[in-house]
């Protein structure tokens, strides 16, 4: 089993949703968003993961790599192949799939608390955020968690989309951290050692957490119903 794997170059780390993957028998298969032009086709792909980003979905410069990306999510979505989207992942599919994508009331970083509903237990509790940005659900989609910046997990047919971060383990942390990263804290009144701190206590649980998310996500969602084929106009050619 193959799964596709778009991110940013540099920062395309698949983290613990990548490990539970491997576990479960696919093969990942990364690409560059920058390079649309450069991925494969999807036969033969078995599952789309879209990693998060530092791209806004309506940022200035990335227009063109954006459209691919969204044509990329409803191309799936039509021939019934899973997609799971991770913050910006998930921002771009709600784009792609009818919905929209702006800034949020509030950013939302570090270690916060989601709000799901008992039916979908698996998508809440506390996970690692970093995100400016906010996506509406399109129509056809369900609400599955939610937070005072907005929606947190929204699903369609097999598209499921988080705002949050399950790959998040304690290198792509640090990672984050650093550089930009740094400043971005400060500009929020933040401490990276106390970020970093708060990771390393939270690690065991978000770790249990991102394991139960992924298998959810293959045992019910990616093998739920698929989106159903247009329907043909007789009267057309």
């Amino acid at each position: 089993m193959r799964a596709l794997v778009v991110g940013n170059a540099g920062d395309a780390d698949p983290g613990l949703v990548g490990e539970r993957l491997e576990q479960f028998g696919f093969t990942l298969s990364p690409v560059a968003r920058e390079e649309p032009g450069q991925w494969p086709s999807l036969v033969g792909t078995d599952l789309v993961l879209l990693l998060g980003s530092d791209w806004s979905v309506y940022g200035d410069g990335v227009a063109k790599q954006v459209r691919a990306e969204q044509e990329l999510v409803r191309e799936s979505h039509r021939r019934g192949v899973p997609v799971l989207g991770i913050c910006f992942g998930a921002q771009l599919m709600a784009s792609a799939l009818g919905g929209t994508v702006s800034r949020a009331p509030r950013a939302e970083i570090g270690w916060c608390d989601v709000l799901a509903p008992p039916a979908h237990a698996v998508v809440g509790g506390r996970w690692m955020q970093w995100h400016h940005d906010a996506f509406s659900v399109p129509p056809g989609a369900d609400v599955l968690a939610l937070s005072d910046a907005g929606p947190q997990a929204m699903r369609m047919h097999r598209c499921l989309g988080v705002q949050y971060h399950p790959e998040a383990n304690e290198a792509i942390v640090t990672r984050w951290l650093s550089g930009e990263g740094a400043v971005e804290l400060a500009v929020n009144g933040l401490s990276p050692a106390d970020l970093m701190e708060q990771t390393r206590t939270a690690m065991p649980a978000a770790t249990e957490a991102s394991r139960a998310l992924v298998e959810w996500f293959i045992d019910v969602v990616a093998t739920g119903p698929a989106a159903p084929a247009p329907r043909r106009n007789l009267f057309t050619r």
